[in-house]
């Protein structure tokens, strides 16, 4: 397991700050479109918030209670008082600041132990519960920042050209780079928080940062165009890829929850973040797998340009088709060479110990043990 350092606690110091920032600018965009009189615009904005908050509550409560598996039940009681307020996120920042900070400054001053000596309780329990909090990032980013996208996006195509202002394409911009980062946050915790990882260096983290940004915004471009011309047809899309994605993760048998019903809340929220991008969710070989993903993403692409390259409309010069057009195949091809040049030489080749035992027959003795030791090394092993 690698270190928490003291660069990680002031990432996690910036992340607390973003966070809280996020949060103001959605109630502020939501009343600015309410003050306009778009009133369905501002109350999608809120619902997609109260949905992604709703949901990340109740893994985060879910996560304390197994961690908290016989523990006072008093304890119990209060952080699920603070979590049905919506409030359960800051209880797990303020664990990650107290043991971000006792493993990046108070161990860090009195050297290093030797490597002979057992993996430590703190760095451990720091690493732990960042990563915890980096993956209701990303179920955050998929249930609330990606459907916010599609709106402003929505909004920006269907308003007048010379309307547009530049804070609408600089949030737009941001939040192709918020998703990304979200991505690219949780690989990083995830490779510290499983044992015989390699490290996530700069030019890898660049790579997958580019991977994962150019084929995303390639793929929401497309899905806003074809909402633009038919919303109806749009949704019926988005429903068709979800089901498939939610199939998909029933046929891996994941076991990332404790309860049958939570399992399936998982399996139902994976199968909405695999419409935008694709996850490996039970490790293994992925060559097959990520390579139809994107071929269907492809084809799916192409198919709606070619639509609109026909489709005889006003609409088409009011968006410029042509530079979207460019832009969303730009994006795809360099998505998809940055995502060949990062399977083909930065992708993790040693994968945990516990992924060969996770490999073999259920109910394998020593497996429980494994799965109590950190939940995500039976997760995203991308």
């Amino acid at each position: 397991m690698m270190k928490f350092t003291k660069q990680n606690f002031i990432f996690l110091v910036v992340g607390i700050i973003i966070y809280v920032v996020d949060i103001g600018v959605d109630i502020w965009v939501a009343s600015k479109y309410f003050c306009q009189g778009q009133y369905s615009w501002s109350v999608s904005i809120l619902c997609f918030r109260g949905l992604s908050s709703l949901i990340t509550q109740i893994f985060s409560y879910e996560w304390f209670k197994d961690d908290w598996e016989g523990t006072d039940t008093g304890k119990k009681k209060w952080t699920f008082l603070v979590h049905l307020f919506q409030c359960g996120i800051f209880i797990r920042y303020w664990f990650a600041l107290k043991y971000g900070y006792q493993a990046a400054f108070k161990q860090s001053s009195r050297g290093d132990a030797p490597e002979t000596d057992p993996p430590n309780f703190i760095q451990k329990q720091a690493v732990d519960v960042v990563t915890d909090i980096n993956m209701l990032k990303v179920f955050k980013t998929f249930l609330e920042t990606t459907p916010q996208l599609f709106v402003q996006i929505y909004i920006l195509m269907e308003q007048e050209h010379g309307k547009n202002n530049f804070y609408q394409y600089a949030a737009i911009i941001m939040s192709f780079f918020g998703i990304s980062i979200s991505m690219v946050d949780y690989q990083i915790s995830l490779r510290k928080s499983l044992p015989d990882k390699e490290e996530f260096h700069v030019l890898p983290k660049l790579v997958y940062l580019f991977y994962k940004l150019l084929t995303t915004t390639s793929w929401i471009i497309s899905i806003s165009l074809i909402t633009l011309l038919n919303v109806r047809s749009s949704v019926i899309l988005l429903i068709l890829l979800w089901i498939c994605g939610f199939i998909w993760t029933l046929k891996q048998h994941t076991t990332f929850c404790k309860s049958k019903k939570m399992e399936y809340l998982y399996r139902t929220v994976v199968g909405i973040i695999l419409i935008f991008t694709f996850f490996n969710i039970k490790g293994g070989k992925t060559k097959v797998c990520i390579s139809i993903y994107y071929a269907t993403h492809t084809v799916v692409t192409l198919g709606i340009l070619f639509v609109y390259m026909f489709w005889k409309t006003s609409i088409i010069k009011e968006i410029h088709f042509t530079i979207v057009s460019i832009v969303t195949v730009l994006s795809l091809l360099l998505g998809i060479i940055f995502l060949v040049l990062y399977y083909k030489h930065f992708h993790p080749t040693v994968y945990c110990r516990s992924q060969i035992h996770s490999d073999g027959v259920d109910g394998r003795e020593g497996q429980k043990d494994i799965v109590e030791i950190n939940k995500f090394q039976n997760f995203i092993k991308q």
